[in-house]
């Protein structure tokens, strides 16, 4: 059950106007090469994929989670022009998008071990960090993203 309000501290109480958050979004430079890494190298499924005409709308989820999706979008119209478009595109492909993610996973050393034996490139074996075990990797197109064996 989630409250109307909610505390901010001293004398401070905030509208609860929203109640979930249900999408996020990356770029991709093609969503057919994006299903096949999401899909068939890190285990996402597909939640959604529909051609609106002017964009397919691509997302994954982690399978029997469908409740936060992960939009795969392609730079381009009708959002922006091609010139911008193909700024995204340079800039996606260098890293330097800030496209994200991070995943949790139950035993991180184990899920670095599969994902490799499938061609998953890393830049970041499974390091000890404050908050766990995590690692890091890119997709085909450049986005940066981690998974994370939080402490017990």
């Amino acid at each position: 059950m989630v409250s109307d309000k909610f505390s901010r501290g001293p004398g401070r109480t905030v509208m609860v106007m929203f109640n979930a958050i249900t999408h996020s979004q990356i770029f991709v430079l093609d969503q057919d090469e994006a299903v096949d890494f999401y899909v068939g190298k890190l285990g996402l499924a597909v939640n959604t994929d529909v051609d609106l005409g002017f964009m397919r709308w691509l997302t994954v989820s982690v399978p029997g989670d469908p409740e936060f999706e992960v939009l795969l979008e392609k730079p381009g119209g009708p959002a922006m022009s091609e010139e911008t478009a193909q700024q995204v595109r340079e800039l996606v492909t260098k890293g330097a998008m800030g496209g994200r993610l991070v995943l949790r996973t139950d035993d991180c050393r184990k899920t670095y071990e599969t994902l490799l034996s499938r061609g998953v490139e890393f830049t970041q074996e499974p390091t000890e960090q404050p908050y766990g075990i995590d690692c890091g990797l890119r997709d085909p197109f450049g986005n940066q993203l981690r998974f994370t064996q939080p402490k017990a």
